[in-house]
C-alpha cells in the first residue's frame, strides 16, 4: 500500500482487469434480476387482474420513462471517467445512480488523507481509500433496503386489512412527494432552473391534454421523455442568455 500510494498514476489501477471483471459481474446480476422480475410479472399478471397487453404497455411506458434519467446518468458518468476510471464508474454511478453522493464520499475520503480529487495529490493510495468509501456508502443503501423491505411489507399488509384504499393512495403520494422534493430543491439555484421546470411542466401538460383529446395513449408514455427534452432545450437557451448560476 505504501508503494502504491507513492505513485500518482492511479488510472492504471482504476482500469485493472480484475475491476473490469467485478464491474461486468455486477451488471450481469442486474440484467438477470430484471429478466427474472419481468418473467414473474408476466406469469402473475392474470392474478393481479392485468392482461398481457397491459403488461406490455406497462413495460413500454417504464422503458420510455427511463430514457431521460438514464441519459443524465450517462452524461455524468462520462464526466467522471477521467477521475475514477471506467469500472468504478460503471459500478458506482451505473448501479447507485447518484453521482453527487459518490463524488462526496470520494472527496471526504481523499480529504482525510490531505488530498484533492483530480490533482497531483490524488495518488493510488488515495484512490483505493476513496473507492472503499464509495463502496461502503453504496452498501449502506443496499443493506438498509434489505433490512427495511420486510418491515415495510408487514406494515403494508396491516394497512390493507385496515383500509385497502390507503394502498392505492400512499404509493402515488410517495412518488409525487419524491419528485416534488427533487424539483423544489433545484428551483432556487438560478432562473435557468426555474425556466426548465416550467417548460417541462407545460410540455407534459400539453402531452397529457393531446393524449386525452386525440385518443393517443402512446403520448402519455412518451410524455416524460418529451418534457425532459423540452426542459433541456429551454435550459440550454436560458443558460446562454445569461440566466445561469452567477459566478462567485
Amino acid at each position: 500500500m505504501l508503494m502504491a500510494s507513492e505513485s500518482a498514476d492511479y488510472l492504471g489501477l482504476a482500469n485493472a482487469p480484475v475491476l473490469w471483471i467485478l464491474a461486468l459481474a455486477v451488471m450481469c446480476v442486474v440484467v438477470v434480476q430484471s429478466l427474472i422480475y419481468m418473467s414473474a410479472v408476466k406469469k402473475n399478471a392474470e392474478s393481479a387482474g392485468m392482461s398481457q397487453k397491459e403488461v406490455r404497455t406497462a413495460f413500454r411506458a417504464g422503458g420510455v420513462a427511463a430514457i431521460g434519467p438514464s441519459l443524465s446518468v450517462v452524461l455524468v458518468a462520462i464526466a467522471l471517467l477521467p477521475l475514477f476510471g471506467t469500472p468504478p464508474v460503471i459500478v458506482r454511478v451505473g448501479l447507485i445512480g447518484s453521482a453527487a453522493t459518490e463524488v462526496a464520499s470520494a472527496s471526504i475520503a481523499a480529504g482525510t488523507m490531505g488530498a484533492n480529487l483530480g490533482d497531483e495529490t490524488f495518488t493510488r493510495g488515495v484512490f483505493i481509500v476513496s473507492l472503499m468509501a464509495m463502496s461502503l456508502s453504496g452498501a449502506g443503501w443496499m443493506i438498509s433496503t434489505l433490512i427495511l423491505t420486510p418491515v415495510f411489507k408487514r406494515s403494508t399488509n396491516k394497512l390493507e386489512k385496515v383500509n385497502p384504499a390507503l394502498m392505492s393512495i400512499i404509493p402515488g403520494a410517495a412518488l409525487l412527494a419524491a419528485f416534488a422534493a427533487l424539483t423544489f430543491r433545484e428551483i432556487p439555484k438560478s432562473p435557468t432552473h426555474v425556466i426548465a421546470v416550467l417548460v417541462s411542466a407545460v410540455v407534459m401538460s400539453i402531452c397529457l391534454f393531446l393524449a386525452h383529446i386525440l385518443k393517443m395513449p402512446w403520448l402519455k408514455e412518451w410524455g416524460l421523455g418529451i418534457s425532459l427534452l423540452g426542459g433541456l432545450i429551454a435550459a440550454y437557451f436560458a443558460h446562454y442568455a445569461g440566466l445561469g448560476i452567477p459566478e462567485a
